[in-house]
């Protein structure tokens, strides 16, 4: 397997956390890795041949502290505590752990995995942050639940997404975090000659978003699904495709 671990040296001891790639598991075309091999493809829901899926996730599990907290991920704003998760995945597009070993997991496929953690290692969260549910609230509400479990000093890490200059959006769209947010639009770069589309940078509307929810702290990014397309999934590429995962727990 082909893994991106968050550059959280200070926490080194204290949290585990990764971002899987397509890379290193067991399913053929067109799951595999983009070049002929095995793809590392954990979504069951995706059309897959479910052995495969089932495979990856258990060569993804000898890696872990558990089995992860796997979610139906709707684009909405729920956040469940990822404990309570027991076989029969919620509707919920976040999880928050304060127990150690307990793993928290989303899946994507151009959406923005967000993870979050304290220093203090009181708690970890993962939120699938789609456009729908970022503009909606989800990682906010991933914040509160996170204060509500008593962290503070919140990190985040933003794990691969489409990029900048892939993600074309709408009207509807700009409106969805102008409407709350005027600054937002500094996110947006209009298309010339096509009225009402834009090319969207989720990246910075993910650390708008977290900084006015008092997170200032956040790296990763950088990181374009569509156009990397030997190392990751992407839905708007290749339609049908794979799931990445990304996971956070604490030790």
């Amino acid at each position: 397997m082909e893994l991106i671990v968050p550059d959280w040296a200070c926490l080194q001891g204290s949290v585990g956390a990764l971002s899987t790639t397509r890379r290193g598991g067991r399913s053929n075309s067109p799951y595999d890795d983009g070049e002929g091999g095995g793809g590392l493809n954990l979504g069951v829901h995706v059309g897959d041949d479910p052995e495969n899926v089932r495979r990856n996730r258990e060569l993804l599990k000898t890696i872990l502290p558990s089995e992860p907290a796997w979610l139906s991920q709707v684009h909405g704003v729920q956040v469940v505590d990822a404990a309570s998760v027991n076989g029969v995945p919620p509707d919920a597009d976040a999880s928050i752990s304060t127990v150690p070993g307990i793993v928290c997991a989303i899946q994507t496929a151009d959406c923005l995995p967000v993870l979050l953690c304290d220093r203090g290692g009181r708690a970890v969260g993962a939120a699938h942050a789609g456009w729908r549910g970022l503009a909606g609230g989800v990682l906010e509400n991933t914040v509160s639940a996170m204060r509500d479990a008593r962290a503070s000093d919140i990190l985040a890490w933003l794990g691969p997404a489409i990029g900048p200059q892939s993600f074309e959006v709408g009207q509807d769209v700009f409106d969805a975090f102008t409407a709350k947010d005027g600054t937002m639009a500094a996110a947006f770069e209009p298309i010339a000659g096509s009225t009402g589309k834009y090319l969207a940078d989720i990246y910075a509307l993910a650390r708008r978003t977290l900084v006015r929810a008092g997170v200032t702290q956040v790296s990763g990014g950088g990181m374009c699904t569509v156009t990397e397309k030997r190392r990751f999934y992407s839905y708007r590429r290749d339609k049908v495709t794979g799931r990445m995962a990304s996971l956070i727990w604490l030790k």
